[in-house]
């Protein structure tokens, strides 16, 4: 396997893990995400709760003011009073026995510290007031304590002026405001006009003061750690808040860090909001998000665990398949699997068995086929060489005889004994090279005494190559393809044979500089279903393939009319 390849069982794994850990994270954020909403709900819920019970008790002391105003507004002998005009001992006794009981009353029907005041139409009716200092806090001077003014002092007050009417509805005629010196003491006024109920003039006007602090004591307490409440009237202008400094965006923070929820107060129009850090809500998001992740991380871990033993489990069957095939490969058809089950794996490994039995006899039986084939072969060429070649150096010897020529014909004579000792060698068809070269040498000497001046030979054979062994007869034919073909057209042939090791192979080259050959007729050569000139150099090229294997064999470079060069490249191989 080549390096950097990611394996089957890698490719499971990677693949079980992905398939775990996107349900795991979108499940995971799923329920974190639902977790978080449903505390930010829960949260928002508790807060707005809280909210409201403040707005019911705010709520509850604005209508126990309204109850205070009523006591003087649907009060009839009241309305009599003030419908009267008349002066002297009416108007005394009015003030005297029924105004001031009654006014003094209404102060104490309330538990919340108020400033009465009531300014009456009638100029007949005495003004009760206190004389003390104009810019001082009335409800810190005149706190449980009323005053009767006269209506006409409030002629040229803008607050008054801008009093709707609101003659037919009773209701309608009450307000709340920041009038005179109620701003700046932090006080707000509930302002009713009294109207006569039967002709709808108004007889007065009342006005209960009231500390805006006292209205919103029940928003005090803090709702959490760094959290606020922050009173705003309509104009959205902070009134009150529970604590200093101001909550943002008073304080000139960002409202962007917390989380905020509005109710409206009903009658005053202003709103009560509650600021809560978003730290505080991040703090029990943190617990939610920890415990998420723990969760996915022993729910992935597990899964993972899972995948990864599962996945071993058939890249396991996966490696032993693979091996099998790459022993097959390989050409060790013999390699066997066992695998008990009666899955599909099995069915895999008994088929793969199966295969390999097969096709190891298939292999023998071809090889043996191919071999006995190529022997046959050789024995065909050998029986083609020798007669042929026997009968023509047998005439050779005979024109020596006759021409006296007894050194000559001696050489001859040995050089064919030797030739014939070396083709025969036993029967074998592996022999040492040295062998082989001898063998061609007394080959060319046959023919270098034949063919006397016309043949030139040089040799360079590196002796360590004669320590191997190789096929028989891969030099001669070459040889013999030489003095047959090549001599077409030139007077000399000049013959040179080199035989070197190269790397783990020895390597023989025949170079002559004969007529050549075209590059088709080369081709030709090595085509099995070619011309049958070039059978004896197929045969050696086969032979060596066959007993070898590639990348042995035999090559031809060669060109019309500048000779031709063979290359017979062999192993480094010993018979033992």
């Amino acid at each position: 396997m080549r390096a950097g390849t990611i394996t089957f069982g890698q490719k499971l794994i990677l693949s079980y893990l992905a398939f775990v850990l996107i349900p795991v994270v979108l499940i995971g954020t799923y329920a974190y995400t639902s977790t978080l909403r449903s505390v930010k709900e829960q949260f928002s819920a508790g807060i707005r709760g809280t909210l409201r019970q403040m707005k019911d008790n705010v709520a509850y002391t604005l209508e126990d003011l309204k109850r205070v105003s009523e006591l003087l507004y649907y009060d009839q002998k009241l309305q009599q009073y003030l419908r009267s005009y008349e002066e002297g001992w009416y108007s005394y006794e009015a003030t005297t026995n029924y105004l001031k009981p009654k006014l003094l009353g209404t102060m104490k029907s309330t538990g919340s510290p108020i400033w009465l005041s009531v300014y009456v139409a009638s100029n007949t009716l005495p003004e009760i007031y206190y004389v003390g200092d104009p810019d001082a806090d009335p409800l810190r001077t005149k706190v449980g304590q009323f005053e009767l003014y006269h209506l006409d002092r409030l002629a040229d007050r803008p607050w008054y002026k801008e009093l709707p009417e609101a003659k037919e509805q009773p209701d309608a005629s009450l307000y709340w405001r920041q009038i005179e010196t109620d701003a700046a003491f932090r006080n707000i006024s509930l302002v009713r006009r009294l109207n006569d109920e039967y002709r709808l003039d108004q007889l007065g006007l009342i006005r209960i003061t009231l500390k805006i602090g006292d209205l919103f004591k029940t928003i005090d307490a803090q709702i959490g750690e760094a959290s606020y409440i922050a009173v705003r009237n309509e104009k959205r202008e902070l009134m009150y808040a529970s604590g200093q400094p101001y909550p943002p965006p008073d304080n000139g923070g960002s409202a962007d860090d917390y989380f905020s929820v509005e109710e409206t107060v009903p009658g005053l129009g202003w709103t009560i909001a509650a600021y809560v850090p978003n730290r505080l809500i991040e703090s029990g998001a943190l617990k939610v998000r920890s415990l998420t992740l723990f969760v996915c991380f022993v729910s992935f871990l597990f899964l993972a665990l899972l995948g990864i033993v599962v996945s071993r489990f058939f890249a396991s069957r996966v490696t032993k398949v693979v091996s099998v095939l790459d022993a097959f490969g390989e050409g060790d058809f013999m390699k066997r699997t066992a695998y008990s089950g009666n899955d599909e794996f099995a069915r895999i490994f008994r088929a793969l068995n199966e295969m390999g039995d097969h096709t190891d006899k298939l292999i023998r039986e071809v090889y043996v086929a191919n071999l006995r084939k190529r022997e046959a072969e050789l024995e065909a060429l050998q029986a083609q060489i020798n007669p042929h070649f026997l009968y023509n150096t047998l005439s050779s010897i005979s024109r020596l005889a006759k021409f006296g020529e007894i050194g000559k014909l001696h050489e001859m004579v040995m050089a064919l004994a030797q030739f014939y000792r070396l083709t025969l060698s036993d029967g074998r068809t592996i022999i040492p090279i040295e062998d082989e070269w001898q063998q061609a040498r007394a080959y060319i000497d046959i023919q270098r005494i034949k063919h006397k001046d016309k043949l030139d030979f040089s040799f360079r054979m590196d002796e360590s190559i004669f320590e191997f062994d190789t096929i028989k007869l891969i030099l001669q034919p070459f040889i013999e393809n030489v003095l047959e073909h090549s001599w077409y057209g030139v007077d000399r042939i000049h013959l040179k044979i080199w035989g070197y090791p190269q790397n783990e192979a020895i390597v023989f080259q025949i170079i002559d500089d004969g007529i050549g050959m075209p590059r088709g007729r080369v081709d030709d050569i090595f085509d099995p279903t070619g011309i049958k000139a070039g059978y004896g150099i197929r045969n050696v090229h086969e032979r060596i393939k066959l007993q070898f294997g590639e990348p042995y064999g035999v090559s031809i470079c060669s060109g019309h009319g500048i000779g031709t060069s063979v290359k017979i490249v062999v192993p480094k191989f010993r018979s033992g």
